[in-house]
């Protein structure tokens, strides 16, 4: 079945609007976007100059949106997916009221501590929804903001007060499209029937190497009809706006996400760089551009806009208009549903129910030891139950990862309240759909999880989630080489140290109940503050160990066996995860010898190094670096910082039961005592 093609007779401005005005308005878009990128002598032309119809349409007519007060909750999003276009996105957002978009800082693009940067940031700049740049990154990024409405809404909406009704709008490319991560996420929008996703496709016909043609011919709009979109052709995407406009009205009518390509000429009215690759990543340049003014019979200076495109295109009034008929409504909403309302506030606010912390366990070592991805169980659980927001699921290995909360059901098409989320193989768009829900609401705290092995898949969207300051946690198990027989292609071996290398991101490795307990106050902590947390979680079985605490763990590492922080002592032992049993065995056997031998678990480096430097001291001084020695079922990478010796790993694991590999390798308690005597 191929796209409806939308087609009108080329009304381009809505009732009372002269066509001059909204011409004006669309070109104004294209050279504010022209002369900052001639500016800062480094950009990309191409798209804003073709997707500013498109762009027009959904900034001053499709979008509800208050750009006085960016943080309203049922605001539309938007997201920019091919993000080098930024520019669209700068010119939109000041000539519909932005503060944070001034016309200094359209011509402070791309400069030191400018407010618009090379790509769109949501850190820095003010009503930018996610941080997008990686192509195929902000289409993930856009399902999970719609997956998060229509959770919202159908657990919170009431037949006579509809709270939640708000829609996500993307623009992606030609490379997004080519980027296997969106068919991951567009495959999920359609099987969940996101009906307030409206996706434009810039279908230029232009990459970096050239025309598309020589590597992508497949039929787009085929492949979303696949996946279950309401799909449209808008056929002249350049002057068109009227059809664009139809076609948004026609999406907004039907249930299914929506497809809208919208063919469109790449930098369009260059006269001589329009449609070709030149246009794409470089300034027109002084003549090129004195061409295009000319071109498009643009009368106006650099960076000058019109007065009656100032006005017309301001959204500010009636954004605020929306609001506050909002606000009534949720006055109403929280009279008659009180219960219901305190809980949506806790997701729109952030702020965590009173008590929260106290639904986590601790444990003793009388308690049964068990696998840390089990007792990761117990705390999604308990606080799934505890905080209204906390919501997440498996790259289809739940029974594994061990990521389902018992008491809910599956958030499915049909069952849109449900908080088990159902990702299928698709870690890399698992993870940018998860930073999306995040960024939705400051309440919702995601989770998603698959072997940690597979990181690898979703590496690019962990580090946006660190960049973005998106608070997902990732919940990855099968942490070691104590995967065992699933061999080498499943054991991760250089991930913890990666990770740990990661600006952001909190790598933390629990050894038992206790610390899986401290890990995941952390993590939702951490979420709260917009820090995401990467959780490495056994398969085998540990010992509740003497010694832990969730109140030590929260410090990154702590004296868990032996000398106290602060005394003297011969020898000091690390121990993450499951080695911290190891290093207890150790230090016990250097004890019999008659060394004074301090133990220290440390499941979080980077909580370790929050902590004052006094107490940082306290538990590894710097004059025993020498005497100190780290074990660690991976690479010994990264652990000179802390120790002059370290037990691991620094090839591929084997194929084998999970004790042979720990000996094989010398990853034993007798190995590490032997090193420690060595100092």
């Amino acid at each position: 079945m191929s796209a409806k093609v939308v087609t009108r007779a080329a009304v381009a401005a809505p009732p009372g609007v002269s066509a001059d005005t909204v011409n004006d308005a669309i070109n104004t878009v294209r050279f504010l976007a022209i002369d900052a990128i001639n500016k800062s002598n480094s950009g990309h032309p191409g798209l804003p100059m073709g997707c500013a119809p498109m762009g027009y349409v959904i900034f001053r007519e499709a979008m509800t949106h208050n750009p006085k007060n960016t943080k309203w909750f049922n605001r539309d999003r938007f997201v920019l997916s091919a993000g080098h276009g930024c520019m669209l996105q700068y010119s939109l957002m000041h000539l519909t009221g932005y503060p944070s978009v001034s016309i200094e800082d359209i011509k402070q693009f791309r400069q030191w501590d400018s407010k618009t940067p090379g790509h769109p940031e949501n850190f820095i700049t003010d009503g930018i929804e996610v941080t997008t740049g990686p192509l195929g990154m902000g289409i993930c990024n856009a399902v999970g903001l719609a997956m998060v409405e229509k959770h919202l809404a159908g657990r919170f909406n009431k037949p006579d007060c509809e709270i939640v009704d708000h829609y996500t709008y993307c623009v992606m490319g030609d490379g997004c499209n080519m980027e296997g991560m969106s068919g991951e996420g567009a495959s999920l929008a359609g099987h969940w029937g996101l009906g307030k996703l409206i996706v434009f496709y810039d279908d230029n016909h232009i990459s970096i190497d050239g025309h598309t043609d020589i590597s992508f011919t497949e039929d787009v709009v085929a492949r979303f009809n696949a996946y279950g979109w309401h799909t449209q052709h808008v056929e002249n995407g350049n002057t068109d706006v009227d059809s664009i406009r139809a076609a948004v009205n026609a999406a907004k009518a039907d249930p299914r996400p929506s497809l809208i390509k919208v063919t469109t000429l790449i930098g369009y009215g260059s006269p001589n760089k329009s449609n070709t690759h030149d246009v794409h990543g470089a300034p027109l340049g002084k003549d090129e551009t004195a061409a295009t003014r000319e071109n498009l019979k643009w009368k106006y200076g650099e960076f000058e806009v019109p007065e009656a495109v100032k006005a017309y295109m301001d959204c500010s009034e009636k954004g605020t208009a929306a609001e506050a008929e909002w606000n009534a409504k949720w006055a109403t909403y929280k009279s008659k549903y009180a219960e219901d309302a305190a809980e949506l506030e806790s997701i729109m606010s952030g702020k965590l129910p009173s008590g929260w912390e106290k639904s986590l366990p601790t444990f003793t070592p009388e308690d049964k030891g068990v696998a840390t991805r089990i007792h990761s169980q117990t705390m999604l659980n308990a606080l799934g139950g505890a905080i209204p927001g906390f919501m997440g699921g498996s790259a289809d290995l739940a029974p594994s990862n061990m990521t389902l909360m018992k008491q809910f059901g599956d958030f499915q098409k049909d069952t849109p309240a449900e908080r088990n989320v159902r990702f299928g193989v698709r870690e890399h768009g698992m993870g940018a759909i998860a930073n999306g829900m995040k960024l939705h609401s400051p309440g919702i705290i995601p989770y998603c999880a698959t072997f940690f092995i597979f990181t690898d898949y979703m590496r690019c969207a962990m580090r946006i989630a660190a960049l973005s300051q998106a608070g997902t946690i990732f919940v990855m198990t099968h942490d070691s080489i104590g995967v065992g027989e699933d061999g080498p292609t499943h054991q991760p071996i250089e991930h913890v140290a990666s990770f740990r290398a990661m600006p952001g991101m909190d790598m933390a490795r629990p050894a038992d109940g206790n610390e899986t307990a401290a890990m995941y106050k952390m993590a939702v902590e951490n979420s709260m503050n917009g820090a995401p947390t990467t959780l490495a979680l056994s398969r085998q079985v540990v010992p509740n160990l003497a010694g832990t605490s969730m109140e030590g763990a929260a410090k990154g590492a702590y004296v868990v066996q032996g000398a106290a922080a602060g005394e003297a002592c011969d020898v000091i032992l690390i121990g993450t995860g499951t080695e911290l049993e190891l290093a207890c065995q150790a230090g016990a056997e250097l004890e019999s010898k008659g060394k004074k031998v301090r133990v220290v678990s440390m499941p979080c480096w980077e909580a370790f190094e929050r902590q004052p430097a006094a107490y940082q001291e306290s538990v590894l001084p710097a004059a025993m670096r020498a005497k100190t020695v780290s074990i660690e079922a991976g690479t010994t990478f990264g652990w000179a910082k802390y120790a002059g010796a370290s037990i691991g790993h620094d090839d591929f694991g084997a194929s084998a039961p999970a004790p042979i590999l720990y000996k094989q390798f010398g990853i034993t308690a007798d190995a590490m005592a032997a090193k420690a005597m060595s100092l």
